[in-house]
Order: structure tokens, then sequence, then C-alpha cells
């Protein structure tokens, strides 16, 4: 498949062994519909693809049976670890950790439950590792229950099967100046987003963070930084990347080397698609090359 045929959502790339692995939120609707798990695809160059293969499907009393959402895979000693989005019925939704020793799965429950705290509204977690090999995830805590969304951090046992302590807020989504709120007519609640947050330290040592708000032209791709370059800040918010909605975005290196910006754009079902920006590191952070 071209890459423009793919209808994804909260695209996610891994670079293994010369290949490319790329997933996402892939039911059609994962609005509304029953959760029906994750594809992921493989390509070679990021433009033709192979799949979809399916590399989690929900075991039988899962406790995650819908809004199957914005799954990451990373590789965590030397085993692929996947951080994904799920609610189900008496549960808030929250992200779990599933496992594999193979990037094409299958994934298979690894956590008890959701690792984010039980009574918060949670989405899109993030691995981070520290320079002491500390283990963190990193998400949002979401606007539709606190109406200014949060981005926090949580320390993880070293295996990622558990959270440890209490998790810290690093900032809210009203820091952003350039920050528009929503309306969620199934909540009845008007607020600041924020959604798919992303590490990212620069070759000089900088600590950024992607993550993905509202503003007049739609969903965008935006970015903070960290002033002490460390997970617990203080963060301050540095700059839009892309704001043609589109975002929930993350970098990786492609095999010449160069570093990539992916996202999906626009942020309507089912016309979401992946684009693949080139993306180049500056004193101040990073900015898109126009090309």
């Amino acid at each position: 498949m071209n890459i423009n045929e793919v209808q994804i959502r909260d695209p996610f790339v891994v670079s293994h062994n010369g290949k490319y692995y790329l997933y996402g939120s892939t039911d059609t609707d994962i609005w509304v519909e029953k959760g029906q798990g994750f594809n992921a695809y493989v390509s070679e160059d990021l433009n033709d693809w192979d799949g979809p293969f399916q590399v989690f499907i929900p075991p039988e009393n899962y406790w995650g049976t819908r809004n199957f959402w914005a799954p990451e895979v990373h590789i965590y000693n030397g085993e692929f670890y996947m951080f994904a989005s799920f609610i189900g019925d008496g549960y808030n939704r929250g992200t779990a950790v599933l496992k594999s020793a193979n990037p094409l799965g299958p994934f298979l429950p690894w956590s008890e439950k959701a690792v984010t705290p039980a009574g918060h509204m949670c989405l899109d977690g993030t691995l981070y590792v520290d320079k002491n090999k500390q283990p963190w995830l990193v998400y949002c805590h979401e606007w539709v229950q606190i109406g200014d969304g949060a981005i926090c951090a949580l320390k993880l046992s070293s295996n990622l099967k558990s959270a440890v302590g209490e998790p810290i807020n690093l900032f809210m989504s009203s820091s952003a100046p350039w920050g528009k709120t929503v309306f969620s007519k199934s909540n009845n609640i008007e607020g600041y987003v924020t959604d798919g947050c992303f590490l990212h330290r620069t070759k000089s040592g900088k600590l950024l963070m992607l993550w993905s708000n509202f503003t007049e032209n739609g969903y965008c791709q935006c970015y903070a930084k960290s002033k002490s370059g460390e997970i617990d800040g203080e963060w301050e918010q540095a700059d839009i990347l892309f704001d043609n909605d589109g975002g929930h975005g993350m970098l990786f290196r492609d095999f010449n080397g160069k570093l990539i910006l992916t996202l999906h754009t626009p942020n309507k079902t089912p016309n979401e698609r992946v684009i693949f920006l080139e993306v180049e590191e500056t004193e101040k952070g990073i900015k898109i090359i126009d090309k």
C-alpha cells in the first residue's frame, strides 16, 4: 500500500533491523465501535507499506472494550513494549502496557489493567527513561475530566509492569498562549485539550516534549522544553510546529540519520492520513525543514 491509502491516527514509527514499523489507532471508527485491536505496517522507504498485520487482539474478558487509542511501541531491554489507551465498563480511560518479543507481536497484556491512576481519565501514555535509567510514564490527564488538560509524569517499576508512587503535574494545556478551547457535546464540557505527548532529547542535551492541542486552525502539533533538562521541568511552551488540523506526532531518525516528524492530518475520521516531515534541531529547539 502507498502511505496515502492507510487510514491511521496517532502514528508511531519504530526503526528496527532495516525496516520501519508503523503503529497507530487503526479501528475504522475509534470513537464508538467496540475495540478490534491494533494493526501495524512495515516499510523500507516510508512510502510503500506491507500490511496490515494485526499485532494486538484483545483477549477474552480484557478490561478494555472500546476506544483503542494511540499504541506506541518502545524497545526496552531488548523487548518490545506497547503503551496503549483503552476504556472499559467500570474503568476510566487509561494507558496499559503490553509486551512482545517481536515488533509484529503478538502483543499480550503485561500490566494489570491501566498503570495510570484509576480515578483519573488518562490517555496517550509514552515511555521516557531518564539519565539515571529510571523509566517514567508521561501521559495526558484528560481535559474532559478536569477542564484544563494536564501533562503528567509517573515513575514506573523497572520491568514497566506497574506505577511507582504518585504522579506529578508537568504543565497544563492553558499554559500554551496559542491554545483554543473546544466543546465536547458527549461530556457537556468546554476546555483545553492535551494530546499525544512524546519526549525527545536533542544532541545538545535539551529535553523537548511534543504534544497537541487546538488553535483557531484546528488540531495542531506543538512542543515544550524543559528548562532544567529533566522530566520534572520547569516546562515552558516553545512553538507550534504544524498548524493545519494535524497532530499527535512523534520523532524518529530514518536510516540516513535524518530526524523525521510523523503526525496525522486531517483530524477527521475517516480521512486521517500519515505524513512525514523532516525536522532539524536548532539552538532554540526544533523546526520543520521547508522543502
